[in-house]
């Protein structure tokens, strides 16, 4: 199998991957405040086990991101991570108290740095394109997960010494689907050779034990657009030797602070905290929202669960096309434009909705739709910056980083807005503090939120005016 080839299965898996995780959320979430009820845990354990989940991503990402990059694989620790899943949704099934079902999920949520591995794999022009069909994945199984319970919820029935029901039913299901992932993964996933950027040119790396092992692309023309050519004179070969030993050492002469502490580098992570932050607690005001003002029970939930993963689905493509034609930079300030809106309308319409039901109806869907239209833009373009302005050899730590910030932004969105569902102003308030901040930001740092070589090549221009 060529190279190629290997790269679009893996890429597919990948994407299998994060639809997994999609279903995984829609098939759980409707049903475990009421799994928690009959385990007579109190109405916190609710935020309580939703956090769990991130609170395992922000512990173990980095983790997994020095392991990425140290061994430069990650069909290994997929493998590994996934073997949490499978265990995590089992105790989910077997559920005998409410701290077993807070452990399972905590267990679930620890997870590997995939966006590092993307990162190492991609050409910077093509990265945005393909992260956001990735993250379409994830939505396409939050869209598919609803079908699951029509007939998870019919489950009754023992299994052994445990009761399969419509609340434990999910648990096991996961378990078989990502025990049957494990398989998918042994057979068709690739740790593929890595592609890197230096000074405009594409190098292809790869491991020498992966040269011996596995046949080159056989085709000259591929070879030529591949490969570049070396002239093997002393230079170079001091250049090789050296660029090999920081490939086996990634972390040598490596700085958190250096790296983490940069202006664009801080900007991007304080997006990913918002965005994270803001949705995850717009999600836990909406179902409160949607039951006072509309008396929405399950299926009407269901139903606008449904077609906000559609809208979500077509935004994330329609951002792969975006940014083929502009910079990320662009579909950044545009996506935290949408999302300022959206929060302002909400303010406006919904805290202290007017009119009668069809007006108030209008303005909440109106509120919803720009608030997920406004999500693909930010959460696309703000990966692909971040992979482009943090170092390539240490990709899987710096998104695991990454991946941390986003765990510590959906364990208090919840917690945020849990408290302020009466409280819409305050609630509504902050989430639009935030937005202008980083709106702010993002002006202001707007010239540094490129990749370093179109940075340096803008500040050379203008010093030769």
């Amino acid at each position: 199998m060529e190279n190629h080839q290997k790269r679009t299965l893996t890429f597919l898996i990948i994407g299998l991957i994060f639809m997994l995780s999609g279903i995984e959320y829609a098939v759980i979430l409707p049903t475990i405040w009421r799994y928690l009820q009959i385990l007579e845990a109190p109405p916190y354990f609710l935020g309580l086990g939703l956090s769990a989940f991130s609170l395992s991503a922000l512990l173990t990402g980095p983790l997994f991101g020095v392991w990425s990059d140290r061994s430069k694989t990650t069909k290994s620790i997929i493998l590994f991570s996934n073997l949490f899943e499978i265990a995590g949704n089992f105790m989910y099934f077997i559920g005998y108290s409410k701290w077993l079902l807070l452990c399972s999920r905590l267990v679930a949520g620890a997870g590997s740095s995939i966006f590092g591995f993307l990162t190492r794999s991609t050409l910077p022009e093509e990265r945005a394109g393909i992260f956001a069909a990735i993250m379409a994945c994830r939505q396409a199984g939050l869209l598919i997960g609803p079908a699951f319970n029509l007939f998870l919820r019919l489950c009754d029935f023992k299994l052994g010494p445990f009761v399969v029901n419509k609340y434990t039913s999910p648990g096991i299901f996961m378990c078989l689907l990502w025990t049957l992932l494990q398989f998918i993964i042994l057979a068709g996933y690739w740790d593929v050779p890595a592609i890197s950027s230096q000074g405009g040119v594409v190098v292809l790396e790869m491991k020498q034990e992966e040269e011996e092992e596995a046949p080159l692309m056989g085709s000259d023309e591929d070879e030529a657009r591949t490969y570049r050519t070396v002239d093997f004179d002393q230079s170079e070969t001091s250049s090789a030797s050296q660029r090999a030993h920081e490939t086996s050492n990634p972390f040598k002469n490596f700085s958190v602070s250096n790296e983490f502490l940069r202006e664009e580098v801080v900007v991007l992570l304080t997006a990913q905290f918002i965005t994270l932050f803001n949705q995850t607690a717009l999600e836990t005001m909406v179902t409160p929202l949607t039951q006072r003002y509309f008396s929405f029970g399950e299926l009407g939930n269901s139903l606008m669960y449904s077609l906000c993963g559609v809208e979500v689905i077509v935004g994330f493509f329609f951002v792969r096309w975006l940014s083929s034609k502009v910079a990320d930079r662009v579909v950044l300030a545009v996506g935290l434009v949408i999302c300022s809106t959206a929060c302002i309308w909400c303010l406006v319409f919904l805290c202290k909705p007017r009119g009668g039901f069809e007006w108030q109806l209008s303005a909440f869907i109106v509120g919803v739709f720009l608030q997920l239209l406004g999500l693909p833009f930010v959460a696309v373009s703000q990966v692909s910056l971040f992979s482009k302005v943090t170092a390539e050899k240490t990709q899987g730590f710096s998104q695991g980083v990454r991946r941390s910030v986003g765990g510590l932004a959906t364990i208090l969105g919840p917690l945020w807005a849990g408290g302020l569902t009466n409280n819409l102003y305050i609630m509504l308030g902050m989430m639009l503090a935030l937005l202008v901040m980083i709106t702010v930001m993002t002006v202001l740092s707007y010239e540094r939120l490129a990749e370093p070589r179109v940075v340096q090549c803008a500040q050379s221009a203008d010093s030769g005016r």
